[in-house]
Order: C-alpha cells, then structure tokens, then sequence
C-alpha cells in the first residue's frame, strides 16, 4: 500500500470515518429509542415513529441483545478476512466498498415500520414490526463492521511510521468528538422542529466520508504474488529502510496468541466495566434529559454542548497528564471526573429541583466535568490495543493489531448488548429510565476501582522521560 505522508491527507483521512460513525450513532442512541415513547416528556411527536409504541418492547430488548452481540462477535472473523481479502483492487479497498453499500440500505430501511398501523390491539403486527427492525438491525451492523474493522486495519498501513501513526489516531479521536457534538448537540435542537426520522435521512450523506479511503489507498493486485514493501524503522535513533515481505499472521495463530496476552485480558476488565456504563449513558441521555430533567430540544442541545465541545480542548489536558505520569493515572484522573458527573447529573431530577434554570445551570455544570471523562474514553480504545500490540511484535515478531482491535470489539460488543438491550430498555420500558445515572455510576465505579490493580505496565504507557524527550 502506497504510504501518506502528508499531513493535510493524514488529516484527511482520519475524517472518512465520522459519517459511519455518526449513522451508527443514530441508530443506537435515536432510532432504536424511537420505536418506543416510553421515558420521553417532551415533544414526543418528534422524538418516536409515530408518536406511539410500533414493536413488543420485551421482544425487542432481546432482539437489541442479539444485534449488539453480533456487532461483536463478528468482528474477529471480519478482521481475519479484510486482512487476507484479495482483489484486482488489493484487499482494503473493495472490502470497505462491500460493506459501506449495505450499510446505507439498511440504515434506509430502518427508517420504514413494515407495519406502520401497528397498536395494542393488533399484536401480530407490534411482533412483525419488532422482527423486522431486529433483522434489519443486525444487517446493519454486520455491514458497519465490515466497513469499521476494515479502515481502522488500515491505521498500520497508510502512514510509514509510529509518528504519523499517533498522529492519525489522535486526529481520530477529534473527529470522533466532532461527531458526538453533531450527534448529541445538534440533533436534539432540530428534533424541536423535525421528526428524528427526517433528521436521519438529512444526516446520511455525511456517510460518503468513507469514500476518501476508497481515493487514498493505492493497492496492486494482490491475487497472484505477494507485494514486496519497505519498513522504516529506527535504529539507535536513526531511522533506517529495509525491504520486507507482507507476511500475514494466519487467523487461528493471530488468536493464540491475542487470547495468550495476560495484559490484554486485565485491560479488557477495566476497558468493559467503561463501556457498560458509557454505552447506557450515551444510549439513555435523551431521554434522561427530556423526561427525567424535563427539558426541550434547546435545553438538551446546551447541556450535550457543555459535555462535548469542551472534549478536544480536555483531551490535551489529559494527554499531558499521561506523559507526565503515565496512563494508569490519566485513566484513573478520566474515570473519577465522569463519576463525579453523574453524580451531578442524579441531582437534576426535575421532582428534585423544581426551578428550571438552577437545574439548566447544574445539568451543564455535569456536562462540564463529563467531558472530562469523554475526551479520554475516545482515545483509550484505540491507544491501548495498539499498544500491546506493537509491544508484541517487538517481542515475538508476529504482528496483528487489527486482531486486538477485533477482540477488544468482540467484548465491548456483548457487554454493550446486556447495557444497552437487556439493562436499558426493560429499565426504560418499566418506567425507572430516572435511574440511568445510577446505573451509569456503578459501571464507571466498577472500572475505577479495576483500574487500581492494573500492573505496572500500565503505568509507563504514553509517560515521556523529559531528559530524553
């Protein structure tokens, strides 16, 4: 694959994800919610399909399970055909294509109640309703996958070294913010005055950003022979070019040794108690917002900025903590603000704090000292996997970054699923959704208190010796 090393293109291409990204983050944090109107307060026309309940609510929190399960359990043989995919095209390229394509269908499809009359009284139809939008949710995240795990492979591969590497990643991770404004601030504003229905199909185009990869990546043909490419590496501070082979670590060995790494697995403990409580906050915060706080969409927009728009700007922050005193204390330091957050947040119960403005002020105080936490979470999931994984290979010489990624995928899948689909939406459909922040908290105490017994690897990770530096 031909390098970039350009970083106007790097810049470039750390954007193509955010329109995958923002769809999936509609579909989770949106649409799936609109099937229901339970927990929502106000303008409830606009939040839901139809103004009403369209599917079995039972019956779709554990269709929810089984999609979010398949988000992750898919990865890993995702990630072990895009790295041995072969085409006229190379590998990257095509597979990316072959899953963007369905992706939007899907998307498009969700947006369609196969039984749009459906009520109480007409129960087959609530049931083909609620299978319908299962399937169709499963198909697109099988499609999402296919599209993420196979860019996010490519992160080792169109940059020449470890620092346009890192600058990739944390151009990533600013997108990714970028996109969670979008998402979070800008939707619930417009919802006052559209359908979220509407919002979707007006938010879809921005999906053609995973088009730039398709321009970038520069393959040959892989099917006959494999390429020969040059490595850049450093040398007792010199960096030096050597010609390699593209050797491929076959899927079962790439496993062995992934499922081997004891420091990985202590990672994912701390890494799943995150995503517990993160996924229900991000799934659950809007209907948190406009039914348990009691606010509208401009009310909701103020606080969604007050979480993420200060994120980038606390990411720098928290980076400069990691190179002073390693990740283990960033972490630690991210973890404990957005505890700190929900328990600012539990306060704004509107049966609480009746004054509207006091509880505005103290909602964006919360949203405040979340974004500490948030400009963290964005960057762990990529940081860390990496990490290990370029440790390995110096190690072992067997490369697979794109396995860890996988894995990593695979358990922050099914923990998401039981969050998001069996936790929420009973939570949500029993009337109790005033308790996400609850729930929230204990996922995030959970990590905390794991994060303490993270080795000591841990704690050198990302720390800059400033003699050296």
């Amino acid at each position: 694959m031909r390098k970039i090393k350009s970083k106007g293109l790097i810049l470039l291409y750390s954007l193509s994800g955010l329109g995958c990204n923002l769809l999936n983050m509609i579909m989770g944090s949106y649409l799936c919610d609109a099937l229901m109107i339970e927990g929502f307060d106000k303008n409830i026309e606009n939040w839901t399909y139809l103004n009403k309940t369209i599917i079995v609510a039972f019956v779709w929190s554990i269709m929810v399970t089984i999609a979010k399960i398949i988000d992750g359990v898919i990865d890993i043989p995702i990630a072990g055909v895009a790295d041995n995919f072969k085409s006229r095209f190379g590998k990257r390229r095509l597979f990316i294509l072959i899953g963007l394509i369905p992706m939007i269908i899907f998307y498009c499809l969700f947006l369609v109640p196969i039984f749009p009359n459906a009520t109480s009284d007409t129960i087959g139809y609530l049931l083909g309703n609620t299978i319908w939008f299962g399937v169709i949710l499963c198909g697109f995240y099988i499609s999402y996958t296919t599209v993420m795990v196979t860019y996010y492979a490519t992160f080792s591969e169109i940059v020449d070294n470890d620092k346009d590497r890192i600058r990739l990643s944390n151009y990533k991770s600013t997108f990714d913010i970028v996109y969670f404004v979008l998402g979070y601030a800008l939707i619930p504003l417009l919802i006052g005055n559209l359908n979220i229905r509407v919002i979707a199909l007006i938010m879809l185009p921005i999906s053609l950003t995973m088009l730039i990869p398709i321009f970038l990546i520069k393959e040959k043909d892989n099917r006959v022979k494999k390429q020969e490419e040059k490595e850049i590496v450093e040398v007792e501070g010199q960096l030096m070019e050597f010609e390699k082979s593209e050797e491929e670590v076959g899927f079962f060995e790439s496993l062995k040794y992934t499922f081997k790494n004891k420091v990985f697995w202590i990672w994912m403990i701390a890494f799943s108690l995150l995503q517990f409580g993160l996924q229900i906050f991000l799934t659950g915060q809007n209907v948190y917002y406009s039914g348990t706080m009691g606010f509208t969409g401009i009310n909701i927009t103020i606080i969604m900025a007050c979480a993420f728009v200060p994120a980038p700007f606390m990411l720098i922050i928290y980076n400069k903590m990691v190179n002073k005193y390693g990740f283990k204390a960033g972490y630690i330091y991210a973890l404990s603000s957005f505890l700190i957050a929900m328990i600012i947040m539990t306060i704004c119960n509107k049966n609480i704090i009746t004054d509207d403005t006091i509880r505005l002020v103290i909602a964006c105080v919360g949203g405040l000292v979340s974004s500490i936490g948030i400009g963290a979470f964005f960057s762990v999931g990529y940081s860390i996997p990496s990490q290990i994984a370029s440790d390995e290979a110096k190690k072992t010489g067997k490369s697979h970054p794109a396995m860890y990624f996988a894995v990593q995928g695979l358990v922050s899948g099914a923990v998401t699923a039981i969050a998001t689909g069996l936790v929420w939406i009973n939570l949500k459909d029993d009337g109790l959704s005033f308790l996400l922040t609850t729930i929230v908290s204990v996922g995030i105490l959970g990590s905390l208190i794991a994060s303490f017994f993270l080795p000591n690897y841990f704690k050198k990770i990302g720390q800059v010796d400033d003699k050296n530096d």
